[in-house]
């Protein structure tokens, strides 16, 4: 396009001197330097326009890194969220924790306060009566003589309004230990069952051991003696 206005842009320059005048060489030498530097123009119009391309080229380039680093930029701000509400929640379950501990510490004290108090009200009791059970040689079974004591016993613990009753079972020598042990048990335990369910006395004010052959009354070496190791002793306290 341009070369064409320039061609006739000269070839009006050249009528402007006369057509008698105007010649082949003087046409030549007119045009040809004009359509050199349109050339020159051209080449330059298209490394612009190729540049342009280029840099067009560039820019979406860049556009697109620049979405992908707002699709990256936008997950991270979705796991971030996440991952506060995901603290909050542990801070929650954190805070829970806390209180249940500091619950339980006061629960705690509270227990411990209890049993000191028992403990300290153990202390305040006193004994008031002791009776004694004798078993026949290798028996646990209550004898008539033996039920005659326990109901002594219960009549004494019903006229108190506080109490405790210590129930030891004992054997003589005879017999191995394990075997001793085992029987003092039994015998212990033929008096609780008495005392609570012929005497009605509450079982928890109760308490029972078995001791075998330990803690002898008298001598082993006479008979009598180990008529008198063959018992249960009854014990019982009252507070104050």
């Amino acid at each position: 396009m341009r070369s064409v206005f320039v061609i006739a842009l000269a070839v009006a320059v050249a009528a402007a001197f006369g057509t008698g005048c105007a010649t082949k060489k003087y046409v030549q030498q007119t045009v040809a330097p004009v359509q050199q530097k349109v050339d020159e123009l051209d080449k330059t119009t298209k490394q612009q326009a190729t540049s342009i391309a280029e840099l067009e080229k560039g820019v979406s380039r860049a556009d697109e890194r620049a979405q992908a680093a707002d699709g990256r930029a936008a997950a991270a701000g979705r796991e971030a969220a996440r991952a506060n509400e995901q603290a909050a929640l542990a801070n929650k379950e954190a805070a829970a924790a806390r209180a249940l501990g500091e619950k339980g510490i006061a629960r705690a004290g509270q227990v411990e306060t209890s049993l000191t108090n028992k403990i300290e009200g153990l202390d305040n009791y006193t004994l008031v009566g002791t009776h004694t059970v004798l078993f026949d040689l290798n028996k646990d079974e209550l004898t008539a003589e033996a039920k005659q004591v326990l109901d002594s016993v219960v009549a004494k613990a019903r006229g108190l309004k506080r109490y405790v009753i210590e129930v030891q079972g004992f054997t003589d020598s005879t017999g191995s230990p394990e075997y001793n042990l085992e029987l003092s048990r039994k015998r212990a335990a033929a008096v609780v069952r008495y005392l609570t369910l012929e005497g009605k006395l509450p079982l928890f004010r109760v308490n029972t051991v078995g001791y075998g052959e330990a803690n002898p009354a008298a001598d082993n070496k006479t008979r009598n003696g180990r008529q008198q190791n063959r018992r249960v002793e009854v014990r019982i306290y009252t507070a104050g």
